[in-house]
């Protein structure tokens, strides 16, 4: 985990370079994240808005809302991981789980109860658990494995894309149809459906991605140790820096709070998600060459700093300077998590190992929103952000600590 390889004389030394380099099954599935991101991120910008203002939900439900979304997620990539690796094939899960996410757009806008929102936002998260870590563990089969940093980096940039786009589609719509968030909602349906399209013509399936037509269900003790620890130990970081980060829907919020007015509010996740987009390649392709210690304190040192600014925030310029800090920490890490845990799997176990994954940091990220509501209705919004710069600085001190001795080895 301490410091990837360089990738050799092969690697191109340029980022142009590497991005050529790059298959293109790889922007492909880059431009499929962009396009169901830009669905997603629409519904999301304005969702806590809807939920808080227009169906009178608290803070509390919101954080239960997104926090038991998340982690349903989490535990439907576990059994598509396993599927995935069993069948040998990837590609059908992944359209399967973009598939279902697209059926659940219109739930959103005719929801007309709380209720209504969780059920939408339960599928839809059903189907982004079931297309995860069949897709991540795609990208590592369609990668050369000494441009895997490089790999992910683009497709975390690309999904990022979309992530702005989205909410910056939103904050347009707003103006356009005089703030009715139903209409709006609506638009969010096509580009879910053209992400699906874009996945079942484009994306190829390497035929030599597993070896044999099946292997056994990994699901059995010998199977479990052949994921080592360096393996159980990424895991256990992901959780960490998941318990750190609860829901972005506490950033729109905060937005809210200090005065930014309601068609304005998906700038922050516009703002979030730029600064995401610009740094999440840059960084995958400098995990492939530098200490991935370095870019995880980083990341984590940028994360307090975020928590620190959205606390102490009075206005909403204030709070899209804290949503850009918290756009680079998303940047140095999430892409580099994903490398460090395709690098420390065996290649027949990649989609258990992302389920896995997954199942753990959607449990932690439960945990962290639902704390966050609770810390918010009971304290304030300070409260919710400097727990979270609390937690991220003792992380970001362990992680140094345990790395500093192994280091001389």
């Amino acid at each position: 985990m301490d410091k990837p390889g360089s990738g050799g004389a092969r690697a191109p030394s340029a980022d142009a370079g590497r991005r050529r380099a790059l298959p293109a099954g790889i922007w492909a599935l880059g431009l499929v994240s962009m396009f169901m991101d830009i669905s997603s991120e629409l519904v999301h910008s304005l969702l806590p808005v809807f939920m808080v203002g227009v169906l009178g939900a608290s803070m509390v439900t919101v954080g239960v809302v997104e926090g038991i979304a998340e982690a349903t997620a989490a535990v439907t990539k576990v059994f598509s991981g396993v599927l995935s690796d069993y069948f040998g094939r990837r590609k059908l899960l992944a359209l399967i789980g973009y598939g279902l996410a697209a059926l659940t757009k219109p739930m959103f806008p005719l929801a007309t109860s709380i209720t209504w929102v969780f059920v939408a936002r339960f599928v839809d998260r059903v189907g982004k658990g079931i297309r995860g870590a069949p897709r991540d563990a795609l990208v590592a089969d369609i990668a050369p494995p000494a441009l895997r940093g490089a790999a992910y980096g683009l497709r975390q940039a690309l999904d990022s894309v979309g992530a702005f786009l989205g909410p910056l589609l939103a904050v347009a719509l707003m103006a356009w149809l005089a703030n009715d968030l139903k209409a709006v909602l609506w638009v969010a349906v096509l580009p879910a459906f053209i992400a699906v399209a874009l996945l079942a013509t484009v994306v190829r399936e390497p035929p030599g991605s597993q070896p044999g037509s099946k292997v056994r269900v990994p699901l059995a003790w010998a199977d479990a140790k052949r994921l080592q620890i360096r393996y159980w130990l990424i895991v256990l970081l992901g959780a960490v820096f998941t318990l750190a980060r609860f829901s972005e829907a506490f950033l729109v919020l905060r937005a809210q709070d200090v005065g930014l007015a309601l068609g304005l509010v998906p700038l922050v996740l516009v703002v979030m998600n730029v600064v995401y987009a610009a740094i999440a390649y840059p960084a995958g392709a400098a995990a492939d060459r530098f200490s991935a210690r370095t870019l995880l304190v980083l990341g984590l040192a940028m994360l307090v700093a975020s928590d620190l600014v959205l606390a102490a925030a009075a206005s909403p310029v204030q709070v899209l300077f804290g949503a850009a800090l918290w756009g680079i920490h998303m940047g140095l890490t999430q892409g580099l998590l994903s490398k460090l845990v395709a690098d420390s799997a065996p290649a027949d176990l990649l989609g258990t190992a992302f389920g896995i994954f997954n199942l753990v940091s959607g449990g932690a990220l439960l945990l962290a929103s639902v704390i966050a509501g609770a810390l918010w209705s009971a304290f304030g919004a300070p409260a919710t952000f400097m727990a979270g710069a609390a937690f991220a600085a003792l992380a970001a001190a362990g992680i140094a600590a345990y790395r500093s001795r192994p280091q001389r080895r």
